[in-house]
């Protein structure tokens, strides 16, 4: 593109020089041929007043030598009352050619030896006297050939110029669409951080723009897909989950034995799925119009599911706050995942026999739902946080809470982990019901924030 460009201007320019400096040259020329004999005349017209006064050959070869230079004038007379025709000065135009000029009356040109001559005729009383004036050919020619040169030189400018600007407009040009070629290379080699300068003229402008718009709903759909496969073997958790508690008691057998490490080999295939899906930072939709669900329904149901399990190991178990609807912006299979994700936990990383609690708060603006236990709690609940760290405990994915936080997060609430009053950790799960940004509090505001709700 860009060596097209360099040929298509230089091509036009060429012939736009070529077109205007051509006649502009021919006119140059004519106009020095024109001043050449301007001149002439201006001379002849020098002999014309002592043609008037005198007819005498002395007086007028006097006149003829000052008013001519280098011989380049002469005067013919005619031939008058028996006297023969007299020619003063070097005559170079032939006899018939000044006889023509004569009996014409009309001044004429013609073509001499080294240049021309200029026969004007002069009417006078002893009859018609015709005046050569020679013009070298020097003379039709003075500053043509300068005029021409600098004609030359400001031709060869304009297309060196044209050139040169047509080179940069097409780097211009070029170097966006090289950049936006690159770009889609490095995309397709699977660079998902590739992206391409918004520059250049308006349409490569527009499809850079296109391109990483493009690019920008990969890595969104890229994500979506890797946060639905972790999501969803994250899910096999919790069937796992009950099947490593009934397999731990089956007793010593060898079939109870290749059943426990059936179930843990599983458990570690499910672990390296989520850790395989989450390398790249997952995204989170907001939920669509309409959507939402009863939190007071999912926790009473989810805590059915798992009152059967802590039935098993010993495990007191309280609710609260589930007696009366309470509706959440919140897909009911997502509250339940992120139910399923904290009770997984309270089961996973704390021994048999330690009770543990879920309370729901509703608000005016927002709905809490607690997930407490009396186990030894959360040492570090920012690594806790951290996506892809578990608590502290070998083997933990800790996308269990990373699902969590992104529920909360998509309403425009937040996770906390603190200490609970049964004496273990404590999970605070603030959803917003009205979207509006989160209000960023301290553990201890959040604490008399919830004591207030809960006594509303």
């Amino acid at each position: 593109m860009r060596w097209a460009l360099v040929k298509v201007c230089l091509a036009v320019t060429t012939m736009v020089v070529v077109a205007f400096a051509v006649p502009l040259g021919l006119v140059v020329k004519e106009m020095a041929r024109d001043r050449a004999f301007s001149n002439a005349e201006r001379e002849a017209a020098v002999v014309v007043p002592a043609l008037s006064i005198t007819t005498d050959r002395d007086q007028l070869e006097r006149v003829v030598a000052s008013a001519g230079s280098d011989d380049g004038m002469a005067v013919h007379l005619p031939a008058v009352d028996g006297r023969p025709a007299v020619d003063l000065g070097r005559q170079r135009a032939a006899a018939s050619d000044v006889a023509a000029v004569r009996k014409l009356g009309r001044a004429s040109t013609t073509d001499v030896p080294g240049g021309s001559a200029l026969l004007q005729p002069v009417a006078l009383s002893l009859g018609t006297v015709v005046i050569e004036v020679y013009v070298p050919e020097s003379a039709m020619s003075n500053g043509v050939g300068t005029a021409w040169a600098v004609l030359a030189a400001v031709g060869v400018a304009l297309v060196v110029g044209s050139v040169a600007v047509a080179d940069r407009l097409g780097v211009r040009m070029v170097q966006p669409a090289r950049r936006l070629v690159e770009g889609a290379h490095e995309l397709g080699e699977g660079k998902l951080g590739a992206r391409v300068p918004e520059e250049g003229p308006n349409e490569l402008r527009l499809a850079a723009v296109a391109f990483n718009s493009m690019a920008d709903q990969v890595v969104q759909l890229l994500a979506n897909e890797r946060e639905l496969a972790a999501d969803l073997s994250h899910r096999l958790r919790t069937p796992l989950t009950v099947l490593r508690l009934n397999a731990a008691s089956l007793g010593d057998s060898p079939a109870a034995e290749q059943t426990r490490t059936a179930v843990a080999q599983l458990e570690r295939e499910v672990d390296t799925i989520i850790r395989t899906a989450r390398e790249a930072k997952p995204q989170t939709a907001a939920p669509g119009p309409g959507a939402g669900c009863d939190a007071a329904e999912v926790v009473r149901e989810r805590m059915a599911f798992w009152s059967a399990l802590a039935e098993d190991e010993g495990r007191k178990v309280r609710t609260a706050g589930v007696d009366r609807p309470v509706r959440i912006p919140v897909a009911r299979a997502d509250l339940a995942a992120a139910l399923d994700a904290l009770l997984g936990n309270v089961f996973r990383h704390t021994p048999e026999g330690t009770a543990f609690a879920v309370d729901v708060h509703n608000g005016d603006d927002a709905v809490i739902v607690l997930v407490s236990d009396a186990g030894p709690g959360i040492p570090d609940p920012e690594a806790a946080m951290a996506r892809g760290r578990g608590s502290g405990a070998a083997g933990s994915t800790g996308l269990g809470l990373d699902i969590v936080r992104r529920l909360a997060e998509s309403t425009g609430g937040d996770v906390r982990i603190g200490s609970s009053v049964l004496g273990g950790a404590e999970v605070r799960v603030w959803i917003q019901l009205d979207g509006r940004e989160p209000v960023r509090r301290g553990h201890r505001g959040a604490v008399r924030r919830r004591r207030r709700l809960a006594v509303g």
